[in-house]
């Protein structure tokens, strides 16, 4: 009988919801249109691994290695918590509710992706892309978003309480509602950016110009 991992490796399979990966060596593989819905791939290493369209809903990937992989793939409710995920392509990726708390997304495309409702917390994405994300209601207090690319996107009722957004390009984005309490926003880009109903109590804004789009 084949063994799972070789089959993997070999292409043979690709249907495996519920299957249980967990620190696995899957580094540099093809696993595109892969059902990998409810697995556990806890401390699994995916990086340089393809996974355009794969599903991994609700997969557990708590410190996982994705660096460099092409998650491109639908990750809702999954848990990313602790996981690796530095220069990943994540662009148009579903991680609506996703659990991303303390993962490591520094230099990672995520433009136009879906993050409504997830939590990263704590999360280091310092000089990521996330023109154009959806964020509404996403929790990213504590998080790091030094010098990340956040034009356009969407942070309506967002949590970004004492993150870091010294430096970030906010140009055009929608933080109505949102909370920024004792968040840094030194020298940040917040040209056309809405404001409206902005908690900036404590906040920082040296070097900030804030020119603000009501509506």
């Amino acid at each position: 009988m084949t063994d799972p991992i070789t089959a993997i490796k070999e292409g043979k399979i690709k249907q495996l919801p519920g299957a249980n990966l967990e620190d696995e060596d899957l580094a540099g593989l093809d696993l595109s249109d892969f059902n990998l819905v409810g697995a556990s791939l806890v401390g699994t290493d995916l990086s340089n691994s393809k996974l355009e369209r794969t599903r991994l809903e609700g997969a557990n990937l708590l410190g996982s290695r994705l660096c460099h992989a092409d998650l491109r793939a639908n990750l809702l409710g999954a848990n990313l918590m602790q996981a690796d995920i530095t220069a990943a392509d994540l662009r148009g990726s579903n991680l609506r509710g996703a659990n991303l708390m303390g993962a490591k997304l520094t230099q990672s495309a995520i433009a136009g992706a879906f993050l409504s409702g997830a939590n990263l917390m704590s999360a280091n994405l310092q000089g990521a892309d996330l023109r154009g994300a959806d964020l509404r209601g996403a929790n990213l207090s504590n998080a790091n978003l030094h010098g990340a690319n956040l034009t356009q996107a969407d942070f309506r009722g967002a949590l970004l309480n004492e993150a870091n957004l010294e430096e970030a390009d906010l140009r055009g984005a929608n933080l109505a509602g949102a909370n920024l309490s004792g968040a840094n926003l030194l020298c940040a880009e917040l040209e056309g950016a809405t404001l409206t109903g902005v908690n900036l109590t404590g906040a920082c804004l040296l070097g900030t110009e804030v020119k603000q789009q009501v509506s």
